[in-house]
């Protein structure tokens, strides 16, 4: 979290908040101006503090409360969105016996900050999610730190219902790091195959793949989508954003690759960059990255081309960079859109 914010409304919640300033030094501390004094290290404020709190709950990725817990309700309840954008709300009280987390504990990260106060604090942490609570799997959760997204989160909730219940969950894995869980629960079993997955008797699947899955199975589980497609792209100076987003999406759907998957838009270094490669990843919001044609041409691709080594300098851009930048296997080879553009795809060694 980048921006946590701490409301004090009280003189011994202005000196909890100062000893976790000490803790924490970014932390921005809040208090009202009639408890004003010279500490630089506090923003005093005079507007009421359902104003403030209402401020600071838009403004900040989390908020930590020093007061009561039934006021906090009461004061952002009207302000609640969904937990994927309504920030960490955790909440001490005046004797610091009990960190509380009470707003979106495990993608706003309220739970993880809510043991770190405590263990700083000596106080006890208060967390009631059902995964931690269980110590099972938070589905939610699962490849946050790698970058992983989940392809519907819609079914997350049931999913997590099967998960917490004990109820018999399959998980199937083909990319991305596998070191997401050290030790999976007793209900979770792990299958090497689609095939083995699909005949199990599992009541919900997580799966982690880039690939696109069948309608019926996807139903019945969460999808991970790892970032583990490099797309290589040769091109000419001239080549649209239009041309080449639509490149990309032809050749994800021909072979059934999954676009949140994709990790980096990768060509070869030109003496000036191609505005419409820049223009697309900024559309996607995926990184654009350039290789040098020395490197390219270091790299075994399976279809070199004399023509594209008369004007670039290197018989392969698409696939070389692909397969440079992926350190791993080519899935794609070269697709050709006449007359400027040529995509090949590969994938990510873990």
């Amino acid at each position: 979290m980048e921006k946590i914010s701490v409301l004090a409304i009280t003189k011994n919640g202005i000196n909890i908040g100062q000893k976790l300033k000490e803790f924490f030094p970014k932390w921005e501390i809040f208090a009202p101006e009639k408890f004003a004094n010279e500490n630089s290290s506090i923003t005093w404020y005079s507007e009421p503090t359902s104003e403030k709190i209402v401020e600071l709950f838009k403004s900040s990725d989390g908020l930590i409360c020093l007061f009561s817990l039934g006021a906090v309700i009461r004061l952002i309840a009207p302000h609640l969105k969904d937990k994927k954008t309504d920030p960490a709300i955790i909440v001490i009280d005046d004797k610091t016996n009990f960190v509380i987390s009470v707003l979106s504990g495990h993608i706003g990260g309220a739970n993880e900050l809510t043991q770190e106060i405590a263990g700083k604090l000596r106080a006890q942490a208060v967390i009631t999610t059902a995964a931690d609570v269980n110590k099972t799997i938070a589905v939610d959760l699962v490849g946050r730190n790698f970058g992983w997204k989940i392809d519907d989160d819609s079914v997350v909730t049931r999913i997590s219902a099967h998960m917490v219940n004990g109820e018999p969950i399959g998980v199937f894995q083909e990319v991305g790091d596998k070191e997401w869980y050290k030790e999976l629960p007793k209900n979770v079993t792990l299958y090497s195959t689609m095939e083995e997955l699909e005949k199990s008797k599992s009541k919900a699947n997580l799966i982690i793949s880039d690939k696109i899955i069948g309608d019926e199975i996807s139903r019945e589980s969460v999808i991970y989508r790892p970032p583990s497609l490099v797309i290589g792209i040769g091109l000419h100076w001239d080549t649209s954003k239009e041309t080449i987003l639509e490149g990309i999406e032809i050749c994800l759907k021909k072979f059934r690759l999954s676009s949140k998957s994709i990790a980096k838009l990768v060509s070869i270094k030109k003496p000036q960059d191609v505005q419409g490669l820049i223009d697309a990843g900024k559309e996607i919001n995926i990184p654009v990255q350039y290789i040098e044609r020395e490197e390219l041409s270091k790299i075994t691709a399976p279809n070199p081309s004399d023509t594209v080594k008369a004007f670039e300098g290197t018989a392969s851009v698409s696939e070389a960079a692909a397969i440079l930048v992926s350190n791993g296997k080519l899935i794609v080879e070269k697709q050709k859109f006449p007359p400027n553009l040529t995509i090949a795809i590969a994938r990510i060694q873990n």
